[in-house]
């Protein structure tokens, strides 16, 4: 993977050039170039995964008298099948590097090319001779790409730092900027890059920019259609599209390994993976996590009714080897918090970001690439939110139903300035219109429909942030099977009760999957990324709130109500700030992120 980032119709002195790049070295270690043609400039640092004496970008090509250069951050997992196709079509290729085929599908297919590719990325191609930039993004949304128009021009990046770093650009924050930092977030409303003006090209989006305009279009949504296949013909189909995608993402030049917390998804990536690299001759490496005094503090909840640990060694045994285990320590999470903030360049989910964040710095010691099991529950609908008929039926995001306990915590400028109930209940309702559901769909499949859009567009956005900024802080590249479209395409359309087999969570994919897992993991109840039950944890988080509250300069003081602040020291709620595990240590660490953000970006409240 790598990050990239340029700009059309504005100055880019040598001096500017260095400061964008700085931001982006993390995500690309491995090297660096600068493309300047005309109005355009493209920046690109590199992590290098696939030929990597081959694939320095930025890359140029002219075919037919025009020449194009290319900027891509990414992985294509279909490379072959595109190559043999255009070089059928009289293309000569000199790498063997995926970013070339990118460059020359472009060239070869236009803006169509987007509807042949099975990957993760965001790049931008400028046509030379039309004068013109080409920006998309994946369908999936696995990888970022903010841009912002700007003093009659456009500025792009992986990440809002290296847009920061333009020396005419100022970090404010309005009034919808705090609405989604308190009122959304740690998500946020697709296409919001939270700063003023700050957008996000969108999942499944793609976009032109020339003559000062930006044209954005879509070419991909979830489609419903009519499921004709029985219940045996669906787990058929499912388990191809898995063992394929999984397959297909194994793809590397250099090694790889897995994440693997003893939940069913993980644990279907890792034997699925094993199984591939014994037939090579080869042995997996797997990455878990723990936390010290886990076993003596960890209590069950309705989110999560039992510990990892016990299901890890069952998959170690079943694997026949040991996985690498990263054990962290309260303090280790919270030395985490400014790092992790610097990684998203947003608040984010506390110690759920911090945990990764140092997880991802013990596994890149080991390996450059590790896959790892997102977004299987936002597909085939794994959350307690889908399958409690008593939280679906609530209108509202699903994950965060206390959007008038949030309220409470704006300052009294922005909560004077807007409606945040109203706010938060218009993203909703537009999601729900933008779903799409046949007619003929019962009242139950309709809902069912819904939460699906909900999750692809909200919640496993956040959950693919967070992935994506805490590896690539380290140089890490994870990919996430699970999110191959052609599941996510398929799975939209399979009717709920399939899903539910059995009446149980991803039901479909456990009996989809039979004979991969021992019975015990794959029918164990879902569980979600681990966190710290140490005490301790709170204490440290209460104690930096308290310090914090005795600093009257503090710049959170202009954002958040000091009396909400106060308040979590002592409160009890019954819902989660956000998703399942941002409780009331979470809550206090995600509001001590707040701060930082405000104080290390230098944020303007206007």
């Amino acid at each position: 993977m790598c990050a990239i980032a340029g700009a059309v119709g504005l100055e880019l002195t040598e001096e500017t050039c260095r400061a964008m790049l700085k931001t982006m070295a993390r995500r690309g270690p491995d090297g660096q170039g600068v493309y300047q043609h005309g109005p355009c400039v493209l920046l690109h640092t590199r992590l290098a995964i696939i030929d990597p004496a081959g694939g320095k970008q930025p890359m140029e090509i002219t075919f037919g008298g025009r020449t194009y250069a290319l900027v891509y951050n990414g992985e294509l997992y279909n490379t072959y099948e595109l190559r043999r196709d255009l070089e059928r079509a009289g293309h000569e290729f000199y790498t063997h590097s995926d970013t070339e085929v990118v460059l020359r599908s472009y060239i070869e297919w236009g803006e169509s090319c987007l509807d042949r590719f099975n990957g993760i990325f965001a790049f931008a191609v400028w046509e030379e001779e039309e004068n013109r930039l080409f920006l998309a993004r994946d369908r999936m949304g696995v990888k970022p790409l903010f841009f912002k128009r700007h003093e009659g021009g456009l500025l792009f990046a992986s990440e809002i730092k290296t847009i920061l770093a333009y020396p005419t650009v100022k970090p404010e924050l309005d009034a919808q900027g705090a609405a989604e930092i308190l009122l959304l977030g740690p998500g946020r409303t697709p296409g919001c890059g939270v700063f003023r003006d700050m957008e996000e090209l969108e999942p499944g989006d793609y976009a032109y920019y020339g003559n000062q305009k930006l044209t954005v279009r879509s070419y991909f949504r979830l489609r419903d259609r009519e499921h004709t296949e029985s219940f045996p013909e669906t787990a058929d189909h499912v388990r191809s599209l898995v063992l394929d995608a999984v397959k297909r993402q194994m793809v590397s030049d250099v090694p790889i390994g897995t994440f693997l917390s003893g939940g069913l998804d993980s644990s279907l990536i890792s034997s699925i993976c094993a199984r591939e690299k014994a037939r090579a001759g080869e042995r997996l490496t797997t990455f878990s996590v723990d936390y010290v005094d886990n076993d003596k503090y960890f209590t069950p909840g309705k989110f999560q009714p039992n510990s990892d640990d016990h299901y890890i060694h069952l998959m170690e045994r079943a694997l026949g080897r040991e996985s690498l285990f990263t054990v962290e320590t309260p303090e280790d999470l919270v030395g985490a918090l400014e790092d992790a903030t610097r990684a998203r360049d947003l608040p984010g989910m506390a110690d759920v970001d911090f945990s990764l964040l140092v997880f991802c710095g013990s596994i890149r010691k080991e390996v450059k690439v590790a896959l790892s099991g997102e977004c299987a529950d936002e597909i085939f609908g794994g959350y307690p939110w889908y399958r409690d008929p008593e939280v679906r039926a609530v209108d509202g995001f699903p994950w965060a139903q206390n959007t008038k306990r949030r309220v409470h915590f704006l300052h009294p400028r922005y909560e004077n300035e807007l409606d945040g109930e109203a706010y938060v209940r218009a993203r909703y309702l537009q999601t729900l219109r933008e779903s799409d559901i046949l007619p003929t769909a019962s009242p139950e499949e309709r809902r069912m429909k819904e939460m699906v859009n909900l999750n692809y567009r909200w919640f496993m956005q956040t959950l693919l942030d967070r992935k994506d900024r805490m590896s690539m802080y380290h140089g890490l590249e994870v990919r996430v099977p699970f999110c191959d479209y052609r599941i996510a395409e398929y799975l939209y359309g399979v009717p709920w009760e399939f899903k539910d087999y059995q009446n149980h969570e991803k039901g479909l994919l456990r009996q989809a999957m039979t004979g991969y897992l021992p019975e015990e993991v794959l029918w164990r109840k879902k569980s979600p990324y681990p966190k710290t039950y140490d005490p301790r944890y709170l204490d440290l988080v209460s104690d930096r709130l308290r310090a914090l509250l005795a600093d009257p300069s503090a710049p959170i003081f202009g954002l958040v109500r000091r009396e909400a602040l106060e308040e979590l020291l002592t409160a009890e709620y019954a819902w989660p700030w956000y998703g399942q595990l941002m409780k009331i240590p979470q809550t206090i660490a995600y509001m001590l992120q707040i701060d930082f953000w405000l104080r290390e970006y230098k944020i303007i409240l206007v």
